[in-house]
């Protein structure tokens, strides 16, 4: 197993916070990295530094939908800020639906027995862990 081998990131991004996560060496996993506070300076820092430290070759992004398909404002801010990325590191991006990845994340803390407040800590990174283990899931190659 190559432990330096490229990796795939994946990223819940919201107004406030973008969770994020990675992939595996192989590509079959993901794992919570970190959660990015867009408010607190220049947060393309902290996302430039993690794109070369897992030398990532492509981007996952959560595209959220309204449950009928639809994108509202916040899907429209999603490809936008993709878009942005895509520009910044000239690497794929990828698009994911994640309706309910942070409802799903969400239950999943609470039946763990979770702080509230612990909850609002990692609840991003986890969606971001949903979200990249649904495209890997998805793109497997058997």
């Amino acid at each position: 197993m190559d432990i330096d081998a490229p990796r795939i990131l994946g990223l819940d991004v919201g107004e406030r916070r973008i969770g994020v996560a990675v992939s595996d060496s192989l590509g079959w996993t993901a794992q919570g990295v970190t959660v990015i506070d867009r408010k607190a300076g220049d947060w393309w820092q902290a996302l430039d530094r993690l794109v070369q430290e897992y030398r990532v070759k492509e981007i996952v992004v959560g595209l959220p939908r309204n449950m009928n398909g639809t994108l509202g404002p916040r899907g429209e801010a999603c490809q936008a800020l993709a878009e942005q990325i895509r520009a910044r590191y000239s690497l794929p991006v990828h698009m994911w639906d994640e309706r309910l990845s942070t409802a799903a994340a969400e239950r999943t803390l609470i039946d763990a027995d979770m702080s509230r407040k612990k909850r609002k800590q990692v609840v991003d990174q986890l969606a971001a862990t949903w979200i990249l283990q649904g495209y890997i899931d998805a793109n497997r190659r058997i």
